[in-house]
């Protein structure tokens, strides 16, 4: 439980990060709150050679509404954003997922843009990311860039961020008046981790029918994914109990459900039925 030697520095701005990141040749991590780093390197499944520690960027800090989205600082805390009137305002679910990460001490030093990064299969954020289109906001050495969350996450504990970049903010999309949304999950009873996680947004005509929905499911497989299949059959059909049961029969379809010692993949699927079935009755009921 001890890590391998490794330096450590800070960096006072996001330029400062690039070029210790650059001057790391590939050894460097970032690090902020370290609740997903700091175990690995306990057990020596993460070696860097360097900690540049960006806990003090306050420009990677903050939640603010631009357009149509709302942006997530990437240094922005579970806790933060779990109490932030913007976010309660415009993206609740968003909030009610960062109460149900960890504890109270991962919740206190724990960010938004560590939590994507580290793009853990179990997380809680990709789900919610997911079912909000979000975007994640990079700064590199050829400046910024902004990439889906899905062509982002490609598998456990891997993203498409470059060596050099840095996540600096999480962008989310409002959904139209009128939806709602929820996040729930079947909690592993040791970690807490999503066994699975769903998140739903959905809201249908004064007819009764379904004129948006989306889906994110954690915890399932390698890597969090959107339930397009389900959405697709949803889409335009009356929100009855039978057509929300139908859709989420089909919860599974667009991803590979993984196994373990805890729940099997027959498990899995089974749970992504039934709590997707869960969320969009909440939603469109």
């Amino acid at each position: 439980m001890i890590p391998v030697s490794f330096d450590y520095v800070r960096a006072a701005s996001i330029p400062e990060a690039i070029q210790l990141l650059k001057n790391s040749n590939g050894e460097g991590k970032l690090i902020a709150g370290g609740h997903s780093l700091v175990p690995l390197m306990k057990f020596r499944l993460s070696n860097p050679g360097t900690l540049i520690d960006i806990s003090d960027v306050n420009e990677m800090k903050g939640v603010g509404i631009v357009g149509s989205r709302l942006v997530v600082g990437a240094l922005t805390t579970h806790a933060e954003v779990a109490e932030d009137t913007a976010v309660l305002a415009h993206l609740p679910v968003l909030a009610e997922a960062a109460k149900q990460i960890g504890d109270m001490q991962v919740r206190n030093k724990g960010t938004v843009g560590g939590n994507i990064a580290h793009a853990d299969p179990s997380a809680d954020l990709p789900a919610v990311a997911l079912a909000l289109d979000a975007v994640v906001h990079l700064t590199g050495e050829d400046g910024e860039e902004k990439v889906p969350i899905q062509e982002f996450l490609l598998g456990p504990f891997i993203t498409s961020l470059p060596e050099t970049s840095v996540v600096t903010a999480i962008s989310f999309a409002v959904p139209p008046a009128g939806t709602q949304s929820t996040y729930l999950k079947y909690f592993h009873p040791a970690s807490g981790y999503a066994v699975v996680g769903v998140c739903a947004v959905g809201g249908k005509t004064a007819e009764g029918l379904v004129n948006h929905v989306r889906i994110g499911i954690t915890g399932a497989g390698d890597c969090a994914f959107r339930t397009e299949q389900a959405e697709k059959f949803l889409f335009g059909k009356p929100a009855t109990l039978e057509n929300i049961k139908q859709a989420a029969s089909l919860a599974a379809a667009d991803g590979d459900m993984g196994e373990d010692l805890f729940a099997s993949s027959e498990y899995r699927a089974h749970l992504c039925k039934v709590y997707t079935e869960r969320a969009l009755r909440k939603v469109l009921g």
